[in-house]
C-alpha cells in the first residue's frame, strides 16, 4: 500500500527550518472521517498563498486514496484565504474505478469555501510515451538565487507575524531570465526558472507531488505581466490566482533541480492565461500546469 503524503518528513538535522515548517504544515490533522484541518502560514502576501491551499488540498484528497498516485488536479480559488486562520478540508469520494479514483475537496475558513479542488488518481499503468524537449538553458549552479522581499508590498499588508515571516525559503528559486520586480521592463510573455526544495525531502511520490503543486504557484502568474512592464510588487497592481490545473506524468524528486518553462499566450479583461511545463534536470517532462489569474491595475487616487 502506498503511504499518504504526510507519512514522511525529514529530520531537523538535515533540513532547513523553513522546509521543516512547510512539511509540518502538510501533515494535516484528521478531525473526522474525510475531514482534515491544515494550518496557515503568512508568506507576506495579501492573502494566504494559493499554492499552500492547493498543496494541502491535494494532501487531503490523497489521504483518502492511498493506493494510487495523483495524475491531475483542477482547482478554483473562490476567496482570498486568511494567512492566520486554520483551513478545513472536506473530501468527497466521488468514484473508485478499476484504474482511476476521483476526489473533490472543499477548503473553507470560517464556514466559507475558499477553494474547490477536483483531483484524479490512477493505478500504475504502462502505455505510450512521448514528450516535448526541454529547452537548453544555463545550469542552476551558474545562476543566482532569487532574492525576494519578505513582504512584497509591506505598506499594503499589515501582519501579526512581523519579521518571523520567511516567505519561500523552503523553495529555492533561480530564474534564468530575472526581472526587476519593483521596476520591471517590457519582456516577452515567457520565463524559465530552476527551483527545488531547499533541503532533503524523504517520503514517497505522493508527498513530492503535493510539494510540486505548492511550488507551481510561485511566479507562474507573473508570466502574463511581463509584456506590460508590470509586477505584483507594484502597489497599484492586484493579482490573484483564479483557477489552477496540473497534470503529473513522470516521477521526480522535489529536492532535485526542476526547470519551470512558462509562457502566456493571452491576456484580456483583467485576466492572464499562463502555461507551464516542468522538467527534471535530466530532461524528463514530469508535469504540466495551466493557470488563469486576475491581473488588474488599480487607478491611483489623487
Amino acid at each position: 500500500m502506498q503511504e499518504n503524503a504526510a507519512a514522511h518528513t525529514p529530520s531537523a538535522g538535515d533540513t532547513p527550518t523553513a522546509l521543516n515548517e512547510l512539511l509540518g504544515l502538510f501533515a494535516l490533522e484528521c478531525a473526522a472521517p474525510d475531514h482534515f484541518i491544515g494550518q496557515s502560514l503568512d508568506l507576506g502576501f495579501r492573502n494566504l498563498f494559493g499554492g499552500h491551499i492547493l498543496g494541502q488540498a491535494l494532501v487531503a484528497a490523497g489521504n483518502t486514496c492511498e493506493e494510487r498516485d495523483a495524475h491531475s488536479l483542477h482547482a478554483y480559488f473562490l476567496r482570498g484565504g486568511d494567512p492566520l486562520a486554520p483551513i478545513h478540508y472536506n473530501v468527497d469520494r466521488i468514484r473508485d474505478g478499476n484504474t482511476f479514483s476521483v476526489r473533490r475537496v472543499t477548503a473553507s475558513q470560517g464556514g466559507k469555501p475558499i477553494l474547490i479542488l477536483s483531483s484524479s488518481f490512477q493505478a500504475n499503468e504502462e502505455g505510450f510515451e512521448h514528450q516535448a524537449t526541454m529547452p537548453e538553458v544555463p545550469s542552476p549552479e551558474s545562476l543566482a538565487s532569487q532574492a525576494l522581499s519578505n513582504r512584497p508590498v509591506p505598506e499594503l499588508i499589515p501582519t501579526k507575524s512581523g519579521p518571523r515571516a520567511v516567505p519561500d525559503l523552503a523553495i529555492e528559486i533561480r530564474p534564468v531570465d530575472p526581472v526587476d520586480h519593483f521596476h520591471p521592463e517590457k519582456q516577452p510573455p515567457m520565463q524559465r526558472t530552476w527551483f527545488r526544495a531547499a533541503g532533503t525531502v524523504t517520503g514517497n511520490q505522493a508527498l513530492h507531488r503535493c510539494l510540486l503543486a505548492y511550488a507551481s504557484d510561485f511566479g507562474l502568474l507573473g508570466t502574463s505581466l511581463r509584456p506590460h512592464a508590470a509586477s505584483y510588487y507594484q502597489p497599484d497592481m492586484v493579482t490573484a490566482s483564479l483557477d489552477h490545473s496540473m497534470w503529473f506524468y513522470r516521477d521526480f524528486r522535489i529536492d532535485d533541480w526542476l526547470l519551470y518553462v512558462c509562457e502566456s499566450p493571452t491576456a484580456s479583461h483583467a485576466r492572464g492565461l499562463n502555461h507551464g511545463s516542468i522538467f527534471s534536470r535530466d530532461g524528463k517532462l514530469v508535469a504540466c500546469v495551466t493557470q488563469e489569474g486576475l491581473i488588474r491595475r488599480v487607478p491611483k487616487k489623487p
